[in-house]
């Protein structure tokens, strides 16, 4: 398996970047949540002067072999038309990378179509959408590593251009679905409270989804139970009743979790938020399925989280308790659910404003302002 060296930010500089802080010509504290976002982002890139330099998205691309159940209201075939829709600039995510400065990078890692040909399309195609989970695992341990891979070899490109910030985002109908049984696994919660609408399904649609769903868990559960520890009456991950697994083969079972559900687009952004973390870039989470391939990332290395900065809370059923689980306060809450990374981008003003805050502001002293706390 893939390996990382994520180390957790080092806190002795904490004391030094608050009362930098608290120097600044305003009343202690208010400017709240800037405040404590400027913190973790001056604590992830260990410096006084944090910088936000080339900012970079990355949109995934990925088909699933769980849609051909019927789990979602659109189409396989909206993926690649979106795709290539994104490289003439017509999506929510092209209009939010314009406005805010971001280099877009929109990369096929698993779409079921032939997009080789395009231009503005960068070809890392694993293959034409995984298998249909609810029969087998979504991907090999071989495919998995490679798509990890894939996530890793985009970050480097990044980083050598000088991005001190990701943002991620994903194109893959059906991908709501594989979040969802993450969400049950590794929050310790029954499925029936992480299935939602996704796209937009009716409450017939999202009744056959939980359905489909639940079949598939039960499959999983019963047939590769021997690859982790579980409480099958539950559907969960049993980590607190299991103090006897390893730390090695806890990363085993959360590898093997998320290739069997996981989808091409969904696993490169792990490797992608590993690679950054381990780089000390941040990383800009956005909705229902980042913030899963977030959770998943963070489950085999928990450091990582220091690096992530919740863009929003999304409309996804079950988005919030995910983001609860995390202990995780979003930006925004703007009731978005396009996916594509949108919700990170709409964030980004308020992060650029944190930045900004610790930057350009004077001090008590220089403004010769009496500091009166």
């Amino acid at each position: 398996m893939k390996t990382f060296n994520i180390q957790a930010p080092d806190e002795a500089l904490r004391p030094l970047i608050q009362e930098k802080i608290d120097n600044l010509n305003k009343p202690k504290g208010s400017l709240g949540r800037l405040e404590t976002l400027v913190m973790q982002i001056c604590l992830a890139q260990q410096t006084l002067t944090p910088s936000l330099a080339h900012p970079c998205h990355l949109l995934l691309g990925g088909d699933h072999g769980i849609e051909r159940e019927g789990v979602s209201v659109s189409p396989r075939e909206v993926t690649w038309q979106q795709m290539i829709n994104f490289t003439k600039g017509g999506g929510g995510v092209n209009m939010f990378c314009r406005q805010h400065g971001f280099h877009l990078r929109i990369v096929d890692v698993g779409v079921d179509h032939d997009l080789s040909q395009v231009p503005g399309i960068i070809n890392r195609k694993i293959a034409f959408g995984t298998r249909n989970f609810l029969h087998e695992p979504a991907m090999t341990e071989e495919e998995y590593i490679r798509t990890l891979t894939v996530g890793i070899d985009l970050v480097d490109v990044c980083h050598t251009e000088g991005s001190r910030i990701l943002c991620l985002g994903e194109m893959g109908i059906a991908n709501t679905s594989p979040s969802s049984i993450w969400m049950s696994l590794f929050c310790h919660m029954p499925l029936s409270e992480c299935i939602g609408a996704g796209a937009g399904l009716n409450a017939q649609g999202i009744s056959h989804k939980q359905a489909i769903l639940t079949q598939a868990l039960d499959r999983f559960l019963s047939v590769d139970s021997g690859q982790l520890t579980v409480d099958s009456s539950m559907r969960t991950v049993d980590r607190q009743n299991a103090p006897q697994l390893s730390t090695v083969n806890r990363q085993l079972s959360t590898d093997y979790i998320i290739r069997y559900f996981g989808g091409f687009e969904m696993v490169a952004a792990i490797g992608a938020m590993l690679r950054a973390a381990e780089l000390k870039m941040l990383i800009l989470v956005d909705g229902f399925i980042m913030t899963a391939c977030a959770l998943a990332a963070c489950q085999l290395y928990p450091e990582a989280q220091a690096y992530m900065i919740f863009g929003h809370c999304g409309d996804e059923s079950g988005h919030r308790r995910m983001l609860d689980a995390l202990h995780a306060e979003p930006l925004l809450s703007l009731g978005l659910r396009l996916g594509e990374g949108t919700g990170a981008l709409c964030a980004f003003p308020i992060v650029d404003s944190a930045v900004r805050m610790m930057n350009e502001m004077n001090n008590f002293d220089n403004a010769q302002i009496t500091k009166y706390f």
